[in-house]
């Protein structure tokens, strides 16, 4: 008997996404399991039941999830007696922060796979859940800017007269920074762009932006061996603070991204700063959701302080739901497709292997992720956790530019 692939329909009120597309439905069929998607699920993602069964899937209610061997979703579950001991879960479980629900899970027996801590290596980029939807929030963030920004973006030339193009300011280098960077150009946008990490004022450059930033040895530094971003001192934090608060002044519009990992998002813009820019001006906060980038910056909501308006919305990804599911889909395709044994047609999970090794995050009823041993009931455990993961903070797969 197959086994059985259960496509979660999210309950998050701010979640459009989905796991699994008629796309992938039919790679997993291709691959001997039997697809179960939950009803509706796809609906928010522009992908009907219709086209989930066309593909070879059953279309059923919440309670055949009990009876699956694996489970897709986007987010963590809200319950956590859902599932059959055993289920193996792919998701984006976001465990900083929320201890509770990460042990009621593994209480559960649920084998939980956290997508967002796959290892940025070559032979993990097809699974990438973090560059697949950090891409599509950066491209988002500038069509969010340009919407609540009462003039337009590019240069024009009228009988009228000249229209300036807009200055756009990217905080942040990372994959959502690039994409913005890239967005804002092509709609004709004059672009700056700033990082911490000296290996990306390249990559900013080359998509025709001006690179912004304190160049002293603490920044030629600033990178950690798995290139993500460095906690930069507070000296250097000033220096920045000085010269970005200069810089803001001039713009039209400021988009940020800037993460780090199991933390609050950095304070890059603060009230003083906002007060410098010119009535009008967009600021678009990627990092609401972990706190902001920006003072004053409220998840879900555009608020206006002086004339200036600040952007925040949650789960950005989730705005363009249909093209974030389709990738998103893809990222776990690849990833359970590498778990599986094509000639047994079978599940086969190679406990050893760097990708398991990096997401696992729960299994058999423990806590078995390094960045996660605070969590462990026992010191004993604790240890075991740090034994059975060699992963650091560092080294997960977190975009220090979002």
């Amino acid at each position: 008997m197959s086994e059985i692939i259960f496509v979660a329909k999210e309950r998050v009120k701010v979640e459009a996404r989905v796991a699994a597309s008629p796309e992938t439905v039919r790679k997993y069929t291709a691959l001997g399991y039997s697809v179960i998607v939950e009803t509706g699920a796809g609906i928010s993602s522009c992908m009907p039941d219709a086209a989930y069964e066309a593909a070879g899937a059953e279309i059923a209610g919440t309670d055949a999830a009990r009876k699956a061997d694996i489970i897709l979703r986007v987010r963590r579950p809200i319950k956590h007696d859902a599932y059959k001991k055993g289920a193996i879960m792919l998701a984006i479980f976001d465990p900083h922060g929320a201890e509770d629900e990460i042990i009621a899970l593994a209480k559960a027996k649920i084998t939980g796979f956290s997508m967002e801590f796959m290892p940025r290596i070559t032979r993990a980029q097809t699974m990438d859940v973090l560059s697949s939807q950090a891409s599509l929030s950066g491209y988002q963030a500038v069509i969010d800017a340009a919407e609540v920004y009462n003039r337009v973006i590019p240069m024009m030339m009228t009988a009228a007269g000249t229209v300036p193009a807009a200055k756009i300011f990217v905080m942040g280098a990372g994959v959502a920074g690039l994409q913005a960077i890239a967005t804002a150009r092509r709609l004709g946008a004059v672009v700056t762009a700033n990082d911490v990490r000296a290996a990306v004022k390249e990559q900013v450059v080359s998509l025709g932006a001006k690179f912004i930033a304190v160049e002293d040895e603490e920044f030629r530094t600033a990178e950690t061996v798995a290139g993500y971003a460095k906690e930069m001192s507070k000296k250097y934090q000033e220096k920045q603070a000085a010269l970005i608060a200069q810089h803001i002044s001039r713009q039209d519009i400021v988009i940020t991204t800037a993460l780090i990992p199991g933390r609050p998002a950095p304070r890059l813009i603060t009230r003083s700063m906002l007060e410098t820019m010119q009535l009008g001006s967009v600021l678009v906060d990627l990092a609401v959701e972990q706190g902001g980038n920006v003072e004053g910056a409220v998840a879900d909501r555009i608020i206006e302080v002086n004339g200036i308006k600040i952007v925040g919305y949650a789960n950005v990804p989730g705005r363009i739901a249909a093209t974030a599911s389709q990738l998103y889909a893809r990222n776990l395709y690849a990833f359970l497709e590498k778990m599986t044994d094509r000639k047994a047609r079978r599940l086969a999970i190679n406990f050893e292997d760097e990708l398991v090794k990096a997401t696992l995050i729960i299994h058999d009823g423990k806590i078995v992720h390094s960045a996660l041993s605070s969590l462990c009931n026992s010191k004993e455990e604790a240890v075991s956790c740090k034994k059975q993961q060699a992963v650091t903070i560092e080294e997960m797969n977190h975009d220090g530019g979002f």
